[in-house]
């Protein structure tokens, strides 16, 4: 979705993980070389796994753990990586000793809970979760004893949840603002979303239901990150980039991603934002409201010449009264609660 949202130029990046790694044994068995003992190493997962949105490498090379790698890695007799995964015995886990325990290939199986990459809202500590928790503990007790294993897993546990307090907090201002009509602009006066459409960016999974939002009851919006106003630009980043950083610390040893480096103390500074920028949008439209001005949003929302890239302006243009849902209604193909094609 946050490929197509974007000119096909911007998103290269995107494409080289997403299209030409992934599910292939040679983005970690480098082609060429197909040496197992590369594989073993840490920095084989760096290329895809860092950035904003998906900080792993980041949180493992600067916590704990990757520092431990990072000063012994070229000393065998530290991590001999001509051992099988199963048969390891390193001073320190690498990316590859935990996530793939005993050299198993499927890498979600030891991830804390599928909840989208640290960003949904889940009770982590809940009893469905047991048997992948009792897995984790497992792993640490290698090194740690399973009581401090599991302290560590409910430290993540809380700090996610106070998290969620300022994404619930952040997403409110910004709900009350569009519901009031003085989000600028409001959903109508943009260029049309990747989809086709013109629901609220926020109004994801349909969690909102109302016409207030855009769309019919039960339609979902899409994520925009770009051509949004600031406020839902600043909602997508506390939640899809600095809730992201708290949930990759505490799952990797590094309190700095968590806290200092835009962590939690980032989601402080975006929900001041919010409230700033809400507070001087309610100001100006009581003030334009006094003086009876009619405010029209600029035209510059709606038109321009990077926007015609966009699959959104496409759909519109070239299938009137359609979306990107009518003209691929597999259910199966995203995970959000769209209104079935007619």
């Amino acid at each position: 979705a946050w490929t197509v949202e974007r000119p096909r130029g911007d998103t290269a990046g995107c494409t080289f993980c997403h299209t030409s790694s992934e599910e292939r044994c040679s983005t970690c068995h480098q082609r060429h070389q197909f040496d197992p003992r590369v594989a073993r190493r840490a920095e084989q997962c760096k290329t895809c796994h860092w950035g904003k949105d998906h900080r792993d490498w980041e949180a493992y090379d600067i916590g704990l753990h990757g520092v431990v790698y990072q000063v012994n890695k070229w000393k065998p007799e530290q991590f001999d990586f001509s051992k099988k995964l199963s048969d390891a015995d390193y001073v320190g886990p690498t990316c590859q000793y935990c996530h793939m325990r005993g050299g198993h290939h499927n890498v979600q199986r030891f991830g804390t809970v599928y909840t989208s990459m640290g960003m949904s809202m889940a009770d982590r500590g809940a009893p469905i979760w047991n048997e992948k928790r009792d897995r984790w503990v497992s792993v640490c007790d290698d090194c740690h004893s399973p009581r401090f294993a599991r302290e560590q897993l409910q430290a993540l546990d809380e700090a996610v949840k106070d998290a969620g307090l300022k994404y619930r907090e952040t997403f409110k201002v910004a709900e009350d603002l569009l519901v009031d009509g003085v989000l600028d602009p409001m959903p109508k006066d943009l260029c049309p979303d990747w989809s086709g459409q013109h629901l609220w960016s926020l109004k994801i999974g349909a969690y909102h239901d109302g016409e207030a939002y855009g769309g019919k009851t039960g339609e979902s919006g899409e994520f925009r990150m770009s051509n949004c106003t600031d406020v839902e630009r600043l909602c997508f980043e506390s939640v899809g980039y600095f809730q992201t950083y708290i949930y990759k610390g505490m799952a990797h040893g590094s309190w700095n991603d968590a806290t200092y480096s835009d962590g939690s103390f980032g989601m402080d500074r975006w929900l001041v934002n919010v409230k700033q920028n809400a507070s001087r949008a309610r100001r100006l439209a009581t003030l334009e409201k006094k003086v009876g001005i009619t405010w029209q949003p600029e035209e510059f929302w709606k038109t321009g010449e990077w926007l015609d890239e966009l699959t959104g302006p496409y759909i519109v243009k070239n299938h009137p009264g359609k979306t990107i849902f009518d003209l691929c209604p597999d259910p199966g193909w995203l995970d959000t609660h769209h209104a079935p094609a007619e």
